[in-house]
């Protein structure tokens, strides 16, 4: 089948129906388990809990991902996770996505299945058991993922971010600063003259530099470790992806409370460890006596509430605080 642009036997999606483009789709996700899966009006999933934990992200070329950074397995193993680790962050067990998919007429069928095939590797990865069970197919000038998460608390509480209680401890599972180092990265080494993006040179990254950019592209939230913190008695907890700092004042200011944290438990790049953002660490406070999960490490304590929501070692913190589209994006795509 000839193309638009002269490739042969990978058609852009302005040539295909909008069928053919989700069997494609369909034929990556496989069977469904769910009562009534994928291809009916709705999908119809078992709640055993006779709750629902739901929860919405949406990644738009420019301010979320650049394409000449982000692959399609990429940008699908990512668009699932960032929504994974916000169920995980209320302490149950993702059980299904769906996803939105908006994109220009001359995105090609191969980006398609590669996207849907990095949106299942990443459950199959990190949530074992989720998958992706609808969605909806648009046309837009910018590519756009928009994707739900479902979950189930098992018989549990959900664990919000408003509970911490002075006298907590303030810990963290997952790496704190890593996707913030990777993204400096690719903004520092992979732009050409004009700031515009360019291709990642892995071959030009040392093995420290390859995680940090694995970190920024598909990250790994320590999503089984959300339940495990509900059920040992978490008393607040959210997803850090803003940057540990926006999100620790995030749930200081629900709970009514001050955060200090300590900077040698941040490691030795305090900055990026508080400003950076897109790690989907599990913040987390605990009583102070009970014992820490495998996989959490303190951080801080609670206090009560002080002159800002979050200390560093004591004192206010006079840096960067963190991410915020609004602010940050500096209206570039690529």
């Amino acid at each position: 089948m000839s193309t638009r642009t002269g490739r042969t036997g990978d058609p852009v999606v302005g040539e295909l129906t909008e069928g053919a483009v989700l069997r494609a789709i369909l034929n990556v996700f496989g069977p469904s388990d769910a009562e009534v899966g994928p291809g009916d009006d709705a999908a119809v999933i078992a709640a055993p809990d006779a709750r629902v934990v739901a929860t919405t992200d949406t990644l738009v070329h420019g301010p979320d991902f650049r394409l000449a950074w982000s692959s399609a397995f990429d940008l699908g193993w990512k668009s699932a996770a960032v929504n994974l680790a916000d169920i995980a962050a209320m302490g149950a067990r993702p059980t299904a996505l769906l996803v939105a998919l908006a994109m220009p007429e001359t995105t090609r069928l191969s980006f398609v299945t590669g996207l849907a095939e990095g949106l299942r590797a990443a459950c199959e990865a990190l949530a074992p058991g989720c998958r992706v069970e609808g969605g909806d197919l648009t046309v837009s000038h910018t590519l756009t993922v928009a994707v739900t998460a479902l979950g189930s608390l098992d018989g549990i509480m959900p664990v919000r971010r408003s509970g911490a209680r002075v006298g907590d401890v303030v810990a963290v599972a997952g790496d704190i600063g890593r996707a913030g180092r990777g993204l400096a990265l690719l903004f520092g080494r992979f732009r050409d003259a004009s700031s515009q993006p360019v291709p990642v040179d892995v071959d030009a990254l040392d093995a420290e530099q390859r995680a940090d950019l694995a970190a920024q592209l598909r990250p790994t939230p320590p999503l089984r470790l959300g339940p495990v913190a509900a059920r040992a008695g978490a008393t607040a907890m959210m997803d850090v992806s803003d940057g540990l700092l926006l999100d620790a004042t995030r749930m200081a200011e629900a709970s009514g409370v001050t955060l200090d944290l300590m900077s040698d438990a941040l490691g030795p790049d305090i900055d990026v460890a508080l400003s950076g953002g897109e790690d989907h660490a599990l913040l987390t406070t605990f009583p102070a006596h009970a014992p820490l999960p495998a996989g959490f490490r303190v951080i801080g304590a609670v206090r009560a509430t002080a002159t800002t929501p979050v200390l560093v070692d004591g004192a206010p913190w006079a840096g960067r605080d963190g991410w915020d589209p609004y602010r940050d994006w500096d209206s570039s795509s690529g």
